[in-house]
């Protein structure tokens, strides 16, 4: 796991330790996203789920260059065991998994850190970040 940096506030008091600059937080979900969309209803599919193409390798490669990778996933606490299992056996490399996300999606995600939000619609491909910064001129 990645070594947590010590923060502090404009006062001097600690807050909560955030990640090295160059180490990003992904939260992935599962079903519809990195493999076909399963319903918790229909639990026993989530064993042989098919995967979607490029997937595993896009994420072993962010999980390779240092970034932690934690699945976050609407599937319930009592499908973790079918769950891992298939994660292992699909070769997918991992931090973490979270269960339990709501369900039916329009996510609204307030958080004191920043917070980047990708929408899968068909293809997972690499992230293309794009960084503007914007420079504030006083007139006087």
């Amino acid at each position: 796991m990645v070594d947590l940096l010590r923060a502090c506030d404009n006062r001097g008091m600690p807050m909560s330790p955030v990640l090295p600059e160059d180490c990003k937080n992904y939260m992935i979900d599962i079903d519809g996203t990195i493999c076909e969309d399963i319903p918790n209803e229909e639990s026993w599919r989530m064993a042989t789920a098919e995967v979607f193409d490029d997937v595993v390798e896009i994420i072993n490669s962010w999980h390779e260059q240092g970034n932690v990778i934690t699945f976050f996933t609407s599937r319930l606490s009592e499908h973790a065991m079918i769950t891992e299992k298939w994660l292992d056996e699909m070769g997918f490399k991992y931090h973490g998994v979270l269960y339990n996300k709501p369900r039916g999606g329009n996510y609204h995600w307030v958080d004191n850190h920043i917070v980047r939000a990708t929408r899968f619609r068909s293809k997972f491909t690499e992230f293309i970040t794009r960084t503007v910064e914007i420079e504030v001129f006083d007139d006087e």
